[in-house]
Parts: C-alpha cells; structure tokens; sequence
C-alpha cells in the first residue's frame, strides 16, 4: 500500500529535479512513479493534477493541467506534449501531441507528432498520425487517421462527430481506416475532411482528399478524392432478426485491413522511428510505449473479431470456413511486414535512419525523394499483397470482398 510520505518523497525528488509546480501541495505524485522516467526539463504541472502509474514517462517541455486538473495512469509522453484538463491512461502522447480539456483518454491510444484534439473528446484504441486534428465534443475511438503534410495542411474532424463502433449485436470489431498506414506515413498525402455533426458506422474505409460534408453519417466506403454529402436514410419499420450476420465476410475482411495496416506501422516503428527516438532524453521509453499501444491494438482486434465470429448462427454460410482459418490469417496479417533486407526499399529505409540525430523525423520523412518514397510504399505493398494471398488460399469468401483503395 502507498503511503503518504513515500508519496511526499517522490513528489521532493520531482521538485528538486526541477520540475516546475507552481502549487506543489495540492499535486497528487503516487509512489510507484518512477522518477528516472521524468525529464527536469521544463516540465510544469499544474494545480490539482494526479499523476501515477510506473509506466509513465514525462519528457522535456511537457505541460499537465494548464486549464484544469489532469489526471495520468501509465501514460508515456513525448517532448513538448500538452494535457490541457482531463483523464488519460495507457496511452502515448508523440513530441508536440495536445489534449484539450475534458480529453477523456482510455487504453491503447496512439498521438504521433503535432496531433492534437480541441475539448471533451473521447477516445479509446485510436490511432493518429502526425497533424492529424479533432475538434470539440468528439467520440472517436477503434480508428485509424492519417493524411496531410503539416500543422496547416492535415486531416481533421469536425466538432460533434461520433465513430459508431457497437453494433446491434453487441460487437466491437468495427475499427475504421481513414487513409492508411502505407501511405500516410509519408507526410505526402491529401487530407482526410470529417464534417462536423456527422459520424461513421464502424467498420468502413475513406481514402485520402475525401470531404464528408458536414452532418454526414456515413455507412460505406469512400474512395480518393470524393465529396460525400449524406442525407437522412428513408424512415421504415421492419422486422429484425438479431444475430443474422449477413455482412460477416465484409466485417471479417475490414478487421484483416486493419490488422495489415497496424503490420506496416509496427515495422515503421521498429525498423524507422526507433533511430529517432534514440536522439532524446526519454526517447527510447516512448517508442517502447508506441509499440506496446500497436501490440495492444492488435489484441484488441483480434479479440473482437474472434467473438463476433464465434457468436454467428450455425448453417451461416460463411461462418464455418472463417472460423476454421481466422486464426491463422490474423497471424499471417499481424507478421505482413518484416524488415527490408536488400532492394530500393533497404537502401531508402537506410537513408532515412542516416539522418537520425540531425534532423527530426519531421523533416527526415519530408526529405525523402520521390524514389524513396515509392520504394518504401512498394516494401509495404509487396508484404500486404503476399498477406493477402495467403488469406486468399485459407479464406476465399474474405479475400473476394472488394478493398477500397485509399490513393
């Protein structure tokens, strides 16, 4: 049991390592924070803030609780990260990463660089890549964001926006994609446009330079470069018979998409941001936290797609073929992408990490050349591909549903 003057102690240890508490009495430090894990760089927190978990990481520049009370557990933040007011658990925070207040952050949420999210949203299993930003009044989680190039050139999601990700029948395996991994990556893609007071029904994909106009529900794939603009759906009463899973194949074949995409991003990770990271105080402990979220994203996924599976009604026409082979096409889709040995996208990745300690992974990515750039999405195409024709060979009926491209 933590006691108080353990939790006084850590709380002096932080203080005279220079982070800054304007009010220290009234922050809550628990004992089991791991004091080597916060930077005495800059870091200022705020009155009324709690801050626990032995996971946590606190880097240079990071500010908590500058508009209300923030509360952390086993969050890892990157530099300059910003927690304006709210609760946050289990999640990563990447270098310049803001919450506003009321953000309401549960497990496995990943922010990359300069992502950022206006007041009261709610996010769980979400994934942003760089620039990518929400407004206010937001539920957002089981997706995936990517697009745009900068700070004033990114996707964004209009205020009052809702990603429907529980079904009728009680499942969870709806995570959608708008933009991917593949591409987005590369800082070079057309923004993504969420109108505000819309929403999506979980699982769909939207491809990049999309507008979904404002007030929007959106129910199936869009995509390239497309305006959706949705109306009210006809008013009808009819009869339901719950648990029919007509839409399995589909459902079953979005979950296999999503776990590809979170293939190409633990490789990026692994095989590319990890230089970076190394370049800063605390670094390496959030690239470990970034790939524990992408791990768990992945467990996520896979639990829900087993038991919405499980629960099909016997004599479903596809659901004996899924069942038999779901296993091992989620294993087939969680190894897609491993590392590049030889060939363009080797010598790419290699000029990539060259650059490591020089500049930030901003402007490395943004410096790559054309050549490059293909090589690399040619590396993540030719793992995906291959991934795919396995599913083909043990789940034909998955394979065969169409997969919108996202460029």
């Amino acid at each position: 049991m933590v006691t108080t003057d353990s939790a006084h102690e850590v709380r002096a240890a932080l203080l005279a390592k220079g982070v800054a508490m304007p009010d220290p009495g009234s922050v809550y430090i628990a004992a089991d924070l791991d004091v080597e894990r916060v930077s005495g760089d800059g870091v200022v927190i705020h009155p009324g803030c709690r801050i626990s978990g032995p996971k946590t990481v606190i880097s240079a520049g990071v500010t908590l609780g500058a508009e209300g009370p923030v509360t952390i557990r086993d969050m890892r933040l990157g530099v300059g990260a910003k927690i304006a007011a709210g609760y946050a658990v289990n999640s990563v925070l990447l270098e310049g990463a803001s919450l506003g207040s009321g953000a309401h952050v549960r497990d496995a949420c990943l922010l990359e660089e300069e992502a950022s999210v206006a007041h009261t949203v709610g996010l769980k299993q979400t994934i942003l890549l760089p620039f990518v930003t929400l407004g206010s009044l937001i539920n957002f989680c089981d997706c995936l964001m990517s697009g745009g190039t900068s700070r004033s050139d990114h996707s964004e999601v209009g205020s009052s926006y809702i990603h429907f990700n529980f079904t009728p029948d009680g499942d969870k395996a709806t995570p959608s994609l708008f933009g991917d991994v593949t591409h987005g990556v590369l800082l070079d893609q057309r923004p993504v446009f969420l109108g505000g007071q819309g929403g999506a029904v979980g699982p769909v994909t939207v491809g990049f330079g999309s507008v979904i106009a404002a007030g929007s529900v959106l129910r199936s794939d869009v995509v390239a470069g497309k305006l959706v603009v949705g109306g009210a759906p006809p008013a009808m009463i009819v009869d339901r018979t719950p648990g029919e899973y007509r839409a399995l194949a589909r459902s079953v074949a979005k979950n296999l998409r999503f776990l590809g995409e979170l293939s190409v991003l633990e490789a990026w990770h692994r095989e590319v941001r990890a230089s970076f990271f190394g370049a800063t105080e605390l670094g390496p402990l959030v690239a470990q936290g970034a790939l524990e979220m992408i791990a768990l994203a992945r467990t996520e996924r896979e639990k829900r797609l087993a038991s919405m599976v499980g629960k099909a009604p016997a004599g479903h026409v596809a659901a004996a073929e899924i069942a038999g082979g779901l296993d091992e096409v989620c294993r087939v889709m969680a190894s897609a992408v491993g590392t590049p040995e030889s060939g363009p996208a080797a010598g790419a990745v290699a000029a990539l990490i060259a650059r490591a300690g020089s500049v930030g992974y901003l402007a490395a990515v943004r410096g790559l050349s054309a050549a490059d750039q293909e090589a690399i999405v040619g590396w993540f195409d030719s793992s995906l591909a291959a991934a795919w024709a396995r599913v083909a060979e043990v789940l034909p009926t998955v394979a065969r549903v169409p997969r919108t491209p996202f460029v």
